[in-house]
């Protein structure tokens, strides 16, 4: 007897194949789709019709005759579907829209304490809903939403496993079930560097990279790990936890509970405590201490202003910080061997001297075969890589499982 369960999961797979080799190439007819699948003709015309039907596949003109009628293009209809996508912080929140064409360009960051989850998760699904209901997006078929969230997750849950920069509150809690529950909609979380790492690889410099490393420099300090065009997740989805690096015996203490983590020397936090601890024996002509006694406080935005300037505190401290995390980049780039790596997030410094401390306490510490010949660059995404990357987890979800929103929303 025919099992019709499995009967729907082949339908559905076939659909999605056919839908990513549509959207894979400008244009393509029926006939190429089942040289390139082995369906029948008969099976193809059946899911291009159902595909049609929900939107995401148009035909858009004739080929040229292969000696019988003109064949039918078909191309992929990236508009008929959008996702929201969320980066998450311990102080705020950004969110973008986007569809399945395009790079995000709606973006919002609101101001909310992530830190106690009970309140967090009531201001966040407003402002998720006042994005989806909002007049310029209230007519768009959003499929998903997606989240780069700062905690080591079990990823098929969607559960945190441990927020070490949000707090213990969030331990053991189910996100993902509370805001499907709450949005209707289907959501997909990962830790902010691998999203960040899937964001290159979609709308960024690692778009013909097949590995690539991109490390996250913020509030914490991680990495997303891009090997044979998948994110590395690891036996328990905890891979790329580079801040957690021992660099200093007896150093700082971490969040981790362990001491002298990158983490716990490099991460905005680490910085700003580090610059109150020593600005009594700052210069009085250094800018940065003359901003400190105009304002009586230093934010992470000043020192970024401030590093611009040669000799200055600020650049001193960022360089300092390149030549850590570079260390640490360094024993990543001789075990994983990637194409490149991406230096992303707030801490990112665009000006010269960063990204040359960077490389060259790589080429000083790498592998001399891998570390002289692994392109190291400040990624074009900007601090938005977080949230742009939550698009591209959304947009890949969506594309690649038999039972996406895309195939069923409108059946």
């Amino acid at each position: 007897m025919r099992n019709s369960g499995n009967s729907k999961t082949i339908k559905r797979m076939n659909q999605m194949a056919i839908l990513n080799i549509v959207k894979d190439n400008e244009l393509i007819s029926r006939q190429q789709i089942a040289e390139l699948t082995g369906l029948t003709p008969a099976a193809i015309t059946g899911i291009v019709r159902e595909l049609i039907t929900i939107g995401f596949v148009k035909e858009v003109g004739l080929g040229e005759s292969q000696g019988g009628r003109r064949p039918v293009h078909l191309k992929f209809n990236g508009k008929a579907g959008y996702v929201l996508g969320v980066e998450v912080t311990s102080k705020e929140i950004t969110l973008a829209v986007t569809d399945f064409e395009n790079m995000p360009k709606e973006m919002h960051t609101l101001a909310i304490d992530m830190k106690e989850p009970s309140t967090a998760i009531v201001e966040l699904k407003k402002c998720l809903e006042k994005i989806i209901h909002s007049k310029k997006n209230h007519d768009k078929n959003f499929l998903s939403i997606a989240i780069a969230f700062p905690a080591i997750m079990q990823n098929e849950t969607g559960v945190v496993k441990r927020a070490v920069n949000l707090g213990e509150k969030w331990n053991g809690f189910p996100l993902k079930v509370t805001l499907e529950q709450a949005l209707s909609l289907p959501v997909f979380i990962d830790t902010n560097s691998k999203v960040a790492a899937l964001g290159e690889k979609w709308f960024g410099g690692g778009m013909n990279c097949k590995n690539l490393i991109y490390i996250n420099m913020g509030e914490g300090i991680s990495a997303g790990i891009i090997m044979d065009d998948h994110i590395v997740q690891g036996a328990q989805g905890y891979a790329g936890q580079i801040g957690h690096t021992v660099m200093m015996d007896q150093g700082p203490l971490c969040n981790c509970g362990n001491r002298g983590c990158l983490e716990a020397i490099c991460a905005i936090p680490a910085l700003l405590r580090k610059v109150e601890a020593e600005i009594p024996a700052i210069s009085e002509s250094d800018t940065l201490k003359k901003r400190y006694i105009l304002n009586q406080e230093i934010k992470m935005s000043d020192i970024l202003e401030i590093a611009h300037m040669e000799d200055s505190y600020a650049r001193d401290l960022l360089r300092k910080t390149a030549r850590y995390v570079a260390r640490a980049t360094a024993n990543m780039i001789n075990t994983c061997n990637p194409d490149k790596v991406f230096i992303g997030g707030k801490l990112a410094v665009k000006s010269p001297f960063f990204i040359e401390e960077f490389k060259n306490n790589i080429r000083m510490h790498a592998f001399p075969e891998v570390g002289g010949s692994t392109p190291v660059t400040i990624s074009k995404l900007g601090a938005n890589s977080g949230v742009i990357g939550a698009c591209a987890l959304a947009l890949t979800n969506l594309l690649k499982s038999p039972n996406s929103k895309m195939i069923i929303a409108k059946q």
